[in-house]
């Protein structure tokens, strides 16, 4: 909040900022705030939904939605020299680091994101299997500040909650809508999530921007009708 009584974060930080927070410009104050309080309780309700799984059924998902994501890949040539974001899993997220790994391995130039900013878009660094990772926001482990900074042409993003309009219930945090809505040139965004998590609606609100495919351990669940091309081909 600033020195005159506002607030400097944008919208899409209202999780962070206040609870109680709304967007004047946005929606009808009463029913954001209804959002708000009902994205609360999807969060925790969703997370014991992960946890609950136990780590050899998280494990198992896992394997499964890399199997699934080496064939949406290969299927949109993604190849030697695309620049792919993944993201170090926290809290139960499926982990596709082994995945990332493969990828590498391959010839794709894989990417973490990294918050360098509170209230800021997300810069991506340089990924490899052998980089010596750094504790960031959170404690997450990110390339450090040397890593090369890229623009990724595909995003993967984990998802506590999704719905069929490929829209994303995160932690709260907004900084993939944010950074989604900085990038001069939108990357090919994969919403990363638990088939269970699927929800009728998450009540998008304006400042929430969809994804272009939700991608489960049962395969592609939902796909924005008006995504983008596919990623360019590097072969």
């Amino acid at each position: 909040m600033t020195k005159d009584g506002t607030y400097a974060s944008p919208p899409c930080m209202a999780a962070e900022v206040d609870p109680a927070y709304f967007d004047p410009l946005g929606v009808e104050p009463g029913q954001a705030r209804d959002v708000a309080r009902w994205r609360r309780a999807e969060r925790t309700r969703l997370a014991g939904l992960r946890e609950g799984l136990g780590q050899a059924g998280r494990a198992q998902v896992s394997d499964r939605i890399a199997g699934h994501l080496g064939r949406v890949l290969g299927d949109r040539g993604v190849g030697p020299g695309c620049v792919l974001s993944g993201y170090w899993p926290i809290k139960g997220e499926p982990d596709l680091r082994p995945a990332l790994a493969d990828l590498h391995r391959a010839g794709v130039t894989i990417a973490l994101p990294v918050v360098e900013t509170r209230a800021a878009p997300l810069v991506f660094r340089r990924w490899t299997p052998e980089t010596k990772l750094v504790r960031g926001d959170w404690n997450i482990p990110v390339p450090p500040p040397e890593a090369d900074e890229l623009t990724p042409e595909v995003a993967l993003a984990p998802c506590l909650g999704w719905d069929g309009a490929c829209f994303r219930l995160g932690w709260g945090g907004g900084y993939f809508d944010r950074t989604l809505a900085a990038l001069l040139s939108r990357p090919l965004t994969i919403g990363i999530a638990l088939s269970a998590a699927c929800l009728p609606t998450i009540f998008p609100q304006p400042h929430d921007i969809p994804l272009d495919l939700i991608l489960t351990e049962d395969g592609v669940a939902a796909t924005r009708p008006e995504a983008r091309p596919e990623p360019r081909t590097h072969r």
